[in-house]
């Protein structure tokens, strides 16, 4: 699987930031060696913005970094890091912080999310992503909803890709009760999460009503994980206008345990299988 410019982006901020410190300086520093402005270094290690190859030069001339093979390496990421994303032309129509998030999306190993109003977005079809999306846009103009569902239908490649990333979704038993579309749109959206858990790389577990009170009652959230140990995970929580993305050691811990207790308190898949069977048929 190509790695995503956003994920490059990520990965060479990464490795800046280890040899900033193994030079034993901090950001401010080096900015103003560089005669940068003072945020400059900090939004360049967080992989908030793309950085010109120049600029990673003159870095790592500063930390007197002399390896060529990994000056070569790091110059290439940034190069590729420039480029666009599939995604990057409908960028209008999302949420701020969604494209850096398909960008990480596109290059993950693994996907654990929790949903407590709506299926994931990786799992809907297209007649219940249009009711989702009409329902919760602020100003939904034709072409906005369908720039909207071309993306999540884009991204639902994943789950079928030679290498596809694996996909473990707790869904509360609210987001199979509750309608969107009318009923022959649920049904068709009920039939094809069956049709998706036959996939060896996806995995769906239903928290049931009787289950109570649990750890994710505060909202949903998505832990992606990444084939390569320089990358370390990150979580993705999604707001009305916005996302944010954490990458702090503690929240991750904290949200994987969560992550850990919902699966234990959920259905097995097979179970939920079979409780979602019955709702079809019901």
């Amino acid at each position: 699987m190509p790695i995503s410019p956003t994920a490059r982006r990520r990965r060479l901020g990464i490795e800046l930031r280890r040899l900033r410190e193994a030079a034993g300086l901090n950001g401010t520093e080096v900015a103003a060696a560089l005669g940068w402005s003072g945020t400059k270094v900090s939004r360049i290690e967080t992989g908030r913005v793309s950085v010109h190859h120049g600029d990673v030069g003159d870095l790592l001339d500063h930390y007197k970094v002399t390896d060529d093979a990994l000056r070569r390496e790091l110059i290439a990421l940034a190069r590729e890091s420039r480029q666009k994303g599939w995604w990057h032309r409908h960028r209008d129509t999302m949420k701020a912080g969604f494209d850096s998030y398909i960008g990480l999306e596109a290059d993950a190993a693994v996907i654990r999310t929790y949903e407590a109003q709506v299926i994931p977005g990786l799992l809907q079809t297209e007649a219940y992503a249009r009711a989702v999306i009409e329902a919760t846009a602020t100003r939904p103009s034709a072409g906005h909803v369908e720039k909207k569902i071309d993306i999540r239908l884009a991204r639902q490649r994943l789950l079928t890709a030679d290498d596809p990333v694996r996909l473990h979704a707790v869904l509360d038993e609210a987001v199979l009760v509750r309608e969107a579309g009318g009923p022959e749109t649920m049904r068709e959206q009920l039939v094809s999460l069956l049709q998706r858990s036959e996939l060896p790389n996806v995995t769906i577990q239903v928290l049931p009503f009787r289950g109570g009170a649990h750890p994710a009652m505060d909202g949903p959230f998505i832990i992606l994980e990444f084939p390569d140990p320089v990358d370390p995970d990150l979580v993705y929580l999604e707001q009305a206008t916005s996302g944010l993305i954490l990458e702090d050691g503690d929240e991750l811990a904290k949200y994987t345990q969560m992550f850990e207790k919902l699966t234990n308190r959920a259905l097995t898949a097979e179970e939920s299988v079979t409780l979602i069977s019955s709702m079809i048929s019901s």
